[in-house]
This record gives C-alpha cells, structure tokens and sequence, in this order.
C-alpha cells in the first residue's frame, strides 16, 4: 500500500470529513468553535500522517550498514 494513492484517498477523506463537519456542526453560539475545532485537527493530523509517510517512502538519507564481516560488506553497498 505504498503508493501515491494513499496520500490522494487520503486527501479526499479529509476533504469530505471537512465538509461534513461543516455541515454537521452543533448550531449555536459555539458553531464557529466546533468548525473551526474539528476542521484544523483533521487537516493537522492529515499533514502529519502525510509528512511521515513521505519522509519513509523517499528517505533524504540512505541508511548504511556498519560492523559488518569483511566478506559481507562488499555486497551490502547500495
């Protein structure tokens, strides 16, 4: 599952909880406060999720084996 889809369905989730949450907000004085509560922590948290997911998928950094046996490090070179 780790593909470009995932980050687009992703997308598309948060964008429809957003408009549920729009829409399905408690009326009242405090409507604003639940918009603006349930909207900004879906999109916090898509951000993370998707900041995560990209930094292990195309890492900045190749990791390196140390300590290896002599005869074994020839082969692990990337």
């Amino acid at each position: 599952m780790a593909n470009g889809w995932s980050l687009l369905i992703g997308f598309l989730f948060i964008v429809a909880f957003s408009a549920v949450s729009w829409f399905a907000s408690p009326k009242g004085e405090n409507q604003t406060v639940w918009r603006s509560t349930l909207i900004l922590s879906a999109w916090s948290c898509y951000l993370m999720w998707a900041i995560t997911f990209l930094a292990q998928w195309h890492p900045l950094i190749s990791p390196e084996k140390i300590g290896l046996r002599p005869e074994h490090a020839e082969r692990m070179k990337f």
